[in-house]
């Protein structure tokens, strides 16, 4: 939206190239939140509203946020991504003239964000041309908790005037197309040689120099007609209630992990590590013997074990008390069945954290990256052999207090400039026992909810 005002892009920490630039001053925002009326119970009410090709989405079971339009977009770079989003957010609001009626997590202000796996380094390689991280504070937010809807408005310099109902009504919204025939090639590394790359990590890891590493490979979609995100979120939304379907800045998916939630002061972090397909006509029964099988596992116990340590040792520094559960459950989903646990805490106010802090504290987790996180981030950037861009980073939102939630963006595509191109990821967690075969046939299985979203 070229007649936005936006920032200049946040520079990145500890540039030390001559003197550091500020960032100049942000506009002042005006926002407004008033109450509407009930939105129909369908899990794809919030979805429907969205007027154009460029959504913000933040969904579960029907409730959660979604947002239009674009006040403000600061993008961040470099290692230091998440703490310059943080001071930037921080000093919009610090301006902002805000009237919030309602009161509720994701009213009044709020940003939407999704930020790059890796830093991209700080040496010759890293050019600061690409940011790595972005928050995007839309001009209309429309949200749903339980048995209330809200409507938030944001403006640059504009008044406190609230359009409620009628201005959601006569909002414009154009048509809504499917994306046509579709056709998938190899990504950077075909589905041949992908097992190759599993048994090298494997091989590491047997030879001492870590314990586990997430592997990912990608596959490009190309389709007949141009991309809308409204199509793909949709039918996300209505087949993957449990999991949280996103759309932000190009990233859009369903994901079933909750990097975390802060909601006046208790956190949550669902972990996901270790996991089965669930073949497609498969019975209740059947699928019940899979978990009884999947929760005996030697192999995903280890490798859920590292995960829920990685997300408990980094919440520790923050937290007066935590909760971690001795054995995980079993997530159901309609594709896989995950071992899961849901880690709690209780923020301890003297650090004065918020949701991107924390997700900065916890990213990367074993989850996406492996165990030592060093020695596995090393070993991702030398034998994976692609760019894992925003996928398995944190995607989610934050508001005005610093609450916020966000999940992984896992079961997910990145839509290319080119809107006839998608590149849709899967990862795999590795360890000493790991088969490469059958880690190719569970990156086939965690590709379906894009696969299907896009009517492959």
């Amino acid at each position: 939206m070229s007649a936005t005002p936006h920032p200049a892009p946040v520079p990145p920490s500890g540039a030390s190239a001559g003197t550091p630039v500020p960032a100049p001053e942000p506009p002042r925002l005006v926002v407004r939140t008033t109450r509407l009326d009930p939105l129909p119970g369908e899990l794809t009410a919030l979805v429907d509203l969205l007027p154009d090709e460029r959504p913000l989405t933040w969904v579960r079971r029907g409730d959660g946020i979604v947002g239009w339009g674009e006040a403000l977009r600061l993008d961040t770079y470099g290692p230091g991504r998440f703490a310059d989003a943080d001071a930037a957010w921080r000093a919009a609001l610090a301006r902002a003239v805000v009237r919030d009626e309602v009161r509720l997590p994701g009213s009044g202000p709020v940003a939407f964000g999704t930020f790059a796996f890796d830093d991209g380094g700080t040496g010759e390689a890293f050019d600061g041309s690409s940011p790595q991280g972005s928050l995007v504070v839309p001009r209309v937010v429309v949200g749903r908790r339980g048995d209330v809807t809200w409507m938030t408005t944001i403006a640059v310099d504009g008044t406190l005037e609230a359009p409620g109902d009628a201005g959601l009504a006569a909002t414009a919204r154009t048509p809504v197309h499917d994306p046509g025939r579709v056709t998938l090639t190899d990504g950077a590394v075909g589905a041949r040689d992908w097992p190759a790359v599993v048994a090298e990590g494997v091989a590491r890891i047997q030879a001492g120099e870590l314990e586990k590493v997430v592997l990912a490979r990608d596959v490009v979609a190309t389709t007949e007609r141009p991309v809308d995100p409204r199509w793909l979120l949709r039918r996300l939304a209505a087949r993957y209630e449990s999991c949280w379907t996103f759309s932000v800045a190009g990233m859009i998916g369903a994901t079933p992990e909750l990097l975390l939630r802060s909601e006046k002061g208790l956190v949550t972090s669902r972990v996901l590590a270790g996991t089965i397909r669930r073949e497609p006509g498969m019975s209740d029964d059947d699928a019940l013997l899979h978990a009884a099988h999947l929760a005996r596992s030697s192999k995903d116990l280890e490798e859920h074990e590292f995960a829920v340590a990685s997300v408990a040792r980094s919440l520790a520094p923050f937290c007066s008390s935590m909760n971690v559960p001795d054995t995980p459950f079993v997530l159901h989903l309609p594709n896989v069945m995950h071992l899961a646990s849901d880690v709690t805490a209780v923020l301890d106010p003297a650090t004065r954290s918020s949701s991107l802090s924390l997700a900065a504290a916890l990213h990367p987790s074993a989850a996406v990256c492996g165990t030592p996180t060093v020695a596995a981030r090393d070993l991702i950037r030398e034998i994976e052999g692609m760019d894992r861009s925003r996928y398995a980073g944190p995607v989610g939102w934050v508001g005005a207090d610093g609450d916020g939630e966000w999940g992984i963006a896992l079961r997910s595509a990145e839509l290319a400039d080119d809107p006839h191109h998608l590149r849709l990821f899967a990862g795999c967690g590795i360890v000493a026992a790991s088969d490469p075969e059958a880690e190719l046939a569970e990156s086939e299985a965690k590709l379906v909810p894009m696969r299907w979203a896009l009517g492959v």
